[in-house]
């Protein structure tokens, strides 16, 4: 295998009938995590991915890593948190939140930030205080969740978590991590087969001892102690997300690699495995950068507020797609107006009073009026009874003219992937509707359901974060197990 995560592993090396105390399907965060700590335990242990480099979706990614509970890069920035704190917030933001996952998480953050930096790396010890999607440059925290937004900054004392890679820029940063790991692995004796698949587990009496795999024309098994799957989500299969998130359909691009295909978890649900929360996807169209829009209202074509705007863009998105015909408008006056740095939400005009402005955007007329007559007077006053929109972002809109923003799914520009996976344990092991383990069967990443269930909880980092510290307890777990 070569040390930079390229084509390797040739078919000489592919044998069929190989046995090794762990299997891991795929080689993105979450596999790569899982095979290095089986090695590091004493396991022999083969990954098998299909694509020639590793990475997956995990290398395709900003390199945003949601930690707290103490991290060294908050503790150099001067941010106080504590796992109480942490778990407390991830509680609160998840639909049906396992205590027992969230508590080992919150819990091992601190840790878990240590061990990815002793793969050779370190996250700059700086704090980029701006509202963003991501940090801009290599600021090395931020916050990228809803830990200001109410009414969660009453539930949990807020701190900032999400940890970006040294890695300028909004893409690829975390292939970073993802070499470091091919590396270590590779130290570890671990050995990874490229350009190939996995097509079917291996069963005997309910327990899984394998897993078949092709790679072109050459076909075979591999018998393994313990399996894991990390082959991804599912975005990338046309018929899936058309059963369980269709929405997922209706835009233009995704986020995810090819072979985000579903593979992981059906072959988990193959051997008995339960799926949760398919029917939920991250779908996203941020306004902001710059900060400044967030003073503005967002309203429905009813022309109400429905959701605080200064919001996680996943969170507000996740409103605007529960409102009549998943429409909604970004509202700003002059001394508000800005274009959004990346143009994914398009400018429809400006009218030089609310009534034109009700008229050209089909709104009932008064209601707007209304709505922005309630929202100006309370600001004035540094208050937001209706959505405690957080003070930093709380000022009147009125000063005509006024200008719109479509955020319509449709017309803006929405990107996604699905959140949907395998049932497991707080170690990986993949369960069955009664709750009951199917031995010898592990999953974690995107082909798993742990943290991250729905947009409107999501965080920035939570993938890569609950995908790289959930690979590697199943790593461990399998190994020692």
């Amino acid at each position: 295998m070569t040390g930079d995560g390229q084509r390797g592993g040739g078919a000489r090396t592919r044998r069929d009938g190989a046995e090794v105390d762990v299997a891991v399907v795929g080689f993105g965060i979450a596999g790569g995590c899982a095979a290095v700590e089986a090695a590091a335990a004493g396991a022999s242990v083969l990954v098998l991915e299909r694509a020639a480099v590793a990475g997956g979706t995990s290398a395709m990614a900003g390199g945003h890593f949601y930690l707290g509970g103490g991290t060294v890069v908050q503790r150099a920035t001067g941010h106080e948190d504590t796992p109480d704190e942490m778990y407390a917030y991830l509680m609160a933001v998840t639909p049906e939140p396992d205590a027992g996952k969230i508590r080992a998480y919150a819990d091992g953050s601190a840790g878990h930030c240590d061990w990815l930096e002793s793969l050779g790396f370190q996250f700059e010890r700086s704090y980029y205080p701006e509202k963003a999607v991501i940090q801009p440059q290599t600021q090395g925290l931020m916050y990228t969740g809803n830990e200001k937004v109410w009414p969660f900054r009453d539930l949990a004392v807020p701190a900032p978590r999400g940890h970006k890679v040294p890695v300028p820029g909004d893409t690829q940063g975390a292939k970073l991590v993802i070499d470091l790991l091919v590396r270590r692995a590779e130290r570890l004796g671990a050995e990874v087969w490229y350009e190939t698949g996995a097509t079917e587990l291996v069963t005997d009496a309910g327990r899984v001892r394998g897993v078949r795999w092709r790679s072109y024309e050459n076909r075979g098994t591999v018998l393994a102690r313990s399996t894991i799957l990390a082959a991804g989500g599912f975005v990338m299969n046309r018929e899936m997300v058309a059963e369980h998130v269709p929405r997922l359909a209706e835009k233009p691009f995704v986020l995810g690699s090819s072979y985000d295909d579903g593979m992981g978890i059906k072959l988990g649900m193959s051997a008995g495995g339960q799926a949760l929360h398919m029917d939920q996807a991250f779908l996203t169209a941020p306004f902001y950068p710059p900060g400044k829009l967030l003073t503005g209202i967002v309203v429905n074509r009813d022309g109400r507020r429905f959701v605080a705007e200064d919001s996680y863009h996943s969170r507000t998105s996740a409103f605007v797609l529960d409102q009549p015909g998943s429409s909604a408008f970004l509202i700003v006056d002059s001394a508000h107006m800005a274009y959004p740095e990346m143009p994914l939400v398009p400018f429809i005009d400006g009218w030089e009073t609310v009534a034109e402005m009700e008229q050209g955007l089909g709104i009932p007329p008064g209601n707007l009026a209304a709505t922005l007559e309630a929202y100006n007077s309370a600001a004035a006053r540094g208050e937001d009874p209706e959505f405690r929109k957080h003070p930093d972002w709380l000022e009147p809109q009125d000063t005509g003219p006024w200008a719109a923003f479509d955020l319509t799914l449709g017309t803006a520009v929405y990107a996604g992937f699905t959140l949907g996976g395998l049932r497991c344990t707080v170690d990986g092991q993949v369960q069955r509707a009664d709750g009951s383990v199917v031995a010898g069967l592990y999953a974690a990443g995107a082909c798993a359901s742990n943290i991250a269930q729905d947009g409107k909880g999501y965080s920035s980092g939570t993938q890569l974060g609950e995908g790289s510290f959930f690979g590697r307890r199943a790593g461990r777990h399998a190994a020692t197990h």
